[in-house]
């Protein structure tokens, strides 16, 4: 608390208390009272007024601060009402036992919003273990059809599979603390396993893969991560040009690795591409293209920021889009 601040807040009542001075000075002088008296009685309040507005300013700025202090010190912040030492007066009692009670509301309704949440998730992630049966039952039939209709249901069946994917990792992200675990593993692997997830969707679309110096290893969940490439290989055949080509290359930075993904596709308006990691956010490739639920690459920023790996976006229309992940090293990792 500044001076100004608390002059500010006592400024009515220091007004109030002026006025009755000046009217008692008038009434004083009225009746006669020498001026030297009435001088030296102004005097007296005055030097009064000033000492006890001091001692109240300095009490008040010691309370804050001690206040500041225990608030700055705590992780959890909202337990600062529990965490106040000893009320000085019948006010910050009163006051105190309010903080409290709010405290008490706030903490409630968040129990019930984590327990309620928990039960969603629990819920998500059942249910794309349940629909997991019935899409394998599906791809099985495909092989039984002719030819050129189960060729058509096998790349129907692998976007189901990419929805499903995805709403068990965005349920997954609200505590992912609890499913990632970081291990070292070789660039080649994560993405021949990216690649083997999505092949049908691949030959359907004509998309042609090239890698390079995918002879690295690297920090990071293998789980996610490949979902993360996966996410880039349906946006490459999604928003492919003709001739199709999406190439992994990856070069060393310092004790960091990079992984390029690049396609030739038809690229993104650069107005578009600061929001392209927006949730929901489709674009106007999304909406002319359909299919796009804003999702993919939000998720992708969202896991990738977990995973302490950054990810970073550029494109030009008509000539294609570029991904880079640098991947931490393990001595800059602090998960593992």
């Amino acid at each position: 608390m500044t001076l100004t601040e608390f002059l500010s807040d006592r400024l009515r009542r220091l007004i109030l208390q002026a006025v009755f001075v000046m009217a008692g000075t008038a009434f004083l002088h009225a009746t006669g009272t020498q001026a030297g008296i009435l001088l030296l009685l102004l005097l007296v309040w005055f030097f009064a007024l000033i000492g006890t507005q001091a001692v109240d300013f300095l009490k008040c700025r010691s309370r804050l601060s001690e206040l500041e202090s225990i608030m700055d010190g705590l992780d959890e912040k909202y337990l600062f009402a529990e965490c106040i030492p000893t009320p000085q007066n019948a006010y910050e009692r009163r006051l105190l036992f309010l903080f409290k009670r709010a405290g008490r509301s706030m903490i409630g309704a968040v129990s019930d919003a984590q327990a309620a949440n928990r039960e969603y998730r629990a819920y998500v992630e059942s249910w794309v273990h349940e629909i997991k049966t019935p899409i394998t039952a599906a791809e099985l039939i495909c092989r039984r059809a002719d030819k050129e209709s189960g060729q058509k249901l096998s790349v129907e069946l692998t976007q189901i599979k990419a929805h499903v994917e995805r709403a068990l990792f965005y349920a997954r992200a609200e505590s992912p603390e609890k499913d990632f675990l970081i291990r070292q593993i070789s660039l080649s692997q994560l993405v021949d396993n990216a690649i083997d997830n999505h092949r049908s969707l691949l030959i359907q679309s004509g998309l042609r893969i090239e890698t390079e110096n995918l002879e690295q290893t690297v920090y990071t969940d293998e789980k996610w991560t490949v979902f993360i490439l996966g996410q880039l290989l349906q946006n490459a055949a999604r928003y492919r040009n003709e001739h199709p080509l999406i190439t992994f290359s990856a070069s060393q930075l310092g004790e960091q690795v990079q992984l390029t993904v690049s396609d030739n596709g038809i690229g993104i308006p650069a107005h578009e591409l600061p929001r392209v990691f927006e949730r929901g956010f489709t674009g106007s490739n999304g909406r002319s293209r359909g299919g796009s639920t804003g999702m993919g690459l939000y998720l992708c920023r969202r896991l990738a920021a977990h995973l302490e790996l950054l990810i970073q976006i550029s494109s030009e229309v008509e000539k294609g889009t570029q991904v880079t992940l640098t991947f931490p090293s393990r001595s800059n990792l602090t998960k593992s």
